[in-house]
């Protein structure tokens, strides 16, 4: 048996239990804190471990299929846990957050007469027995998204269902749970009381798991719009799919022991496809309950989408980074909910889901209108209490982006006696607006826009200016451009994997809400809606979810990664007008933005090759983590040493294509998982570096594939075979292929270059975009 900390590191029982016991008699002590605790081998009983340790344990939860337990204890009998004989790793909780009507026409899944495309309703069948999940908020079962039309058969191999006495499943929609013992547990150790409906019941009272269960799953539901706007059909991904609803995230956020076991929940139940619009900043997949989650439920063939949070534009923010979910970013389609502000003889147009002032109104900026004792800072951001009510009563207000919520900051100005508000973007948010549902006329704005606006008001010594909202416009170019708020790479756990993998729409997505709470989420705001606009990550994240249930559908003996494959490789790298896409300053994006591009439904459900990245695989890149073969490349210090992140991931991964499996000493380096995208950190100044890649034929018949390659700037890159043959007898054949890169001029090479290979057919075209660099972390 292992040692929890590796062999001869580990104290003997009997000392560990000693030690427990001076612990314990201590008159010091700390508060108690929630813990995942990973064994070698069965866990132990609440009571034996209490024992061991001589101090209680309240057991949260059990997680057998990774030999797991939540438990809570006090934090200073955790040096001793981690010595205990058979434990492998001691993680504490943490919280995490979270993070259409027109979105799947702009993804080319149907024309501008909304019939379905052919690749939608016949070959991905709209999805039709699958069962797409998400971990999130709850679910409203009275949206008309989840109805049972009669249609639908019942969802074959699935063991799951509803909380005792939640009513409203049916069909459509076969579960919807609550997980909440680690959210109470971490509640009482800060001493905050939780909310009881909420917390013990699966539905939803925030509407962000209703949102986004639709936009992956929800059915077709016509005439329908948020507070008036953008009135379509909406519907889901895969709308003809099943969905279930597995509750882990609250008002005050998401417990990692409760997403940890309704992850696990899922898999057991037989979700296919599991859509997670959560997560926290990045940190060492050893001490992410997201990544050892998911790690497993890949190893049971579920597709793991998640989102890659809002945290942008900052480069290396990209969250839920483990290679074995498909990472998903954020960008813009081409619809916008127009906002007219008219000032003087000039129209500026933002965006907004708001009413429209009733006449022209004078005009104040909030940095002028600071009440007594309040900075121009803070009343330029116009956060409560910063406004002077005699200086802003029946004006509109220009309030700067920052601080406080969007909508909370219409809220400050109705307060004041304002009667509109303008709002404006700061230099770092760009061009990225969104359509809000303001509780007063309200115009989002772009910073260049604002930049007019602000002069008028220095300008004119009586300003005026009305605020004037539209319908939905379409067609709006250039489409997708990169949500600001979108994170950005590079990978900072792991740089040798590009992340994110894929983007989506993500701004002003209009779907399914729960009537539960308010659309601006305020409580002076007494409005309820069934279809709210929402933006984020956590809507990007469910557009390709859906996605992924159609390839389920099509090809239902697929395993994850070769649903990865085909969504990254078969994206588009341009907008509608002809150009790359640019990010949120109107400037050429990236890979770090972008990942392999946006996504494609159509061409996804056709990919010709893919790259099948199997256990095996993960394995190998796991045992390249190891100190022997890291050679310092990892950009950060982690948390636990890595031999325990190799134990604990092992773990995780072992058993499925690799039983035994041992890792080959000096034979495993990160660059070479069998991923569709390459990251090659740390290039030689001199020499070369290759990397190895293999695709399978998926395309059916006999194909003979040539390489074209984009050379990143100052680097060479040779593809090795530049042609691949496939015979088409047999269907799991696979080539093998090198990529060698050579740096030319170190200059520029410096910095991150970008490129890419693409296989080609004549008829499939198949992306993998580079990204190198001779800087190590």
């Amino acid at each position: 048996m292992k040692m929890g900390r590796g062999a001869g590191r580990a104290l003997p029982l009997a000392m560990a239990l000693l030690l427990a016991l001076h612990l314990h008699a201590t008159p010091a002590s700390a508060a108690p804190k929630s813990y995942l605790v990973i064994f070698d081998g069965p866990p132990p009983s609440p009571t034996g471990l209490a024992a061991a340790l001589g101090g209680t344990v309240d057991l949260i939860y059990s997680f057998g299929s990774i030999k797991g337990l939540g438990i809570q204890i006090d934090s200073l009998l955790v040096p001793v846990l981690k010595l205990l004989s058979g434990v492998v790793a001691v993680i504490e909780d943490k919280l995490y957050a979270v993070q259409t009507t027109r979105s799947w026409e702009f993804l080319g899944l149907q024309n501008s007469n909304g019939e379905a495309h052919d690749v939608w309703k016949n070959v991905g069948k709209f999805g039709e027995g699958v069962i797409i999940a998400n971990v999130d908020t709850g679910v409203s079962p009275i949206s008309a998204s989840f109805r049972d039309d009669g249609t639908l058969p019942k969802p074959a191999n699935w063991i799951g269902g509803c909380q005792p006495g939640y009513s409203g499943c049916n069909n459509k929609l076969i579960g919807a749970r609550v997980f909440n013992e680690g959210i109470k547990a971490m509640s009482e150790q800060n001493g905050e009381q939780v909310n009881q409906t909420e917390v013990n019941s699966p539905w939803d009272y925030e509407g962000h798991g209703t949102h986004t269960l639709s936009t992956a799953g929800g059915g077709f539901v016509p005439n329908v719009g948020a507070l008036g706007h953008g009135t379509g059909t909406a519907k889901g991904g895969s709308p003809r799919a099943h969905v279930a609803s597995y509750k882990a995230c609250f008002k005050e956020g998401c417990s990692g022991l409760d997403i940890l076991r309704a992850i696990l929940t899922a898999v057991e139940d037989g979700v296919h496809v599991l859509s997670l619009s959560v997560g926290s900043p990045a940190s060492d997949y050893a001490t992410d309950t997201i990544a050892i989650g998911t790690a497993y439920a890949v190893t049971q063939l579920v597709v793991v989408v998640a989102a890659g949070g809002n945290d942008g534009p900052a480069a290396g923010s990209i969250s839920n980074v483990a290679p074995w979910m498909l990472t998903v970013g954020a960008s813009t389609m081409d619809r916008t909910f127009p906002a007219d502000v008219v000032i003087g003889t000039k129209t500026i147009t933002g965006q907004s889901l708001s009413g429209s002032t009733d006449q022209p109104c004078a005009m104040i900026s909030g940095e002028k209108a600071n009440a007594a004792g309040q900075s121009a800072a803070n009343s330029s951001l116009c956060v409560p209490g910063s406004l002077d009510p005699a200086k802003v009563r029946g004006k509109i207000v220009v309030c700067t982006r920052g601080s406080n919520g969007r909508v909370a900051k219409g809220e400050v100005v109705k307060d004041a006696g304002g009667v509109g508000m303008v709002l404006c973007n700061a230099a770092a948010s760009g061009d990225d607006v969104s359509a809000d549902p303001h509780i007063i006329p309200a115009a989002h704005c772009s910073y260049s826009q604002c930049i007019d606006i602000f002069n008028y008001l220095q300008s004119d010594p009586s300003p005026m200016g009305a605020i004037k909202t539209r319908d939905a416009e379409l067609g709006v170019k250039p489409s997708p451009v990169m949500a600001a708020f979108s994170s950005r790479g590079p990978n900072t756990i792991t740089p040798q994997i590009l992340k994110p993998d894929i983007i989506a729409p993500g701004v002003n997505v209009i779907a399914a809400y729960s009537q539960e709470v308010s659309p601006t989420g305020l409580a002076s705001d007494s409005r309820r809606v069934a279809y709210m606009v929402e933006s984020g990550t956590s809507m990007s994240c469910p557009h390709v979810a859906g996605i992924a249930g159609l390839l389920r559908a099509k090809y239902p003996k697929w395993n994850p990664n070769m649903v990865y494959s085909a969504i990254m490789t078969t994206a588009n790298r341009g907008g509608n007008d002809g150009v790359g896409i640019r990010d949120e300053t109107g400037s050429a994006a990236t890979p770090f933005s972008y990942g392999s591009g946006h996504v494609n439904p159509v061409r996804a459900l056709d990919p010709g090759l893919v790259y099948d990245t199997t256990t095996h695989d993960y394995l190998n890149f796991i045992c390249s983590l190891r100190p022997t073969d890291t050679q310092g490349l990892l950009p950060v210090s982690l948390p636990l040493p890595l031999d325990i992140l190799w134990t604990l991931l092992i773990r995780v991964f072992h058993g499925t294509d690799s039983n035994p499996f041992q890792c080959s000493k000096g034979a495993n380096r990160p660059e070479d998982l069998n991923y569709p995208s390459i990251s090659v950190p740390c290039l030689p100044s001199s020499g070369s570096f290759t990397v190895k890649r293999r695709v399978r034929n998926v395309g059916g018949g006999a194909a003979s594939y040539t390489v074209s390659i984009t050379q990143p700037a100052g680097v060479t890159v040779i593809v090795d075979p530049s042609t691949v043959s496939f015979d088409g007898k047999n269907p799991d054949e696979e080539k093998h292929f090198k990529v060698t890169f050579q740096v030319y001029d170190p200059v520029k090479a410096a910095n991150y270059v970008f490129g890419g290979i693409e296989w080609s057919d004549g008829k499939h075209h198949v992306w993998s975009p580079i990204v190198a660099t001779t800087k190590c972390g």
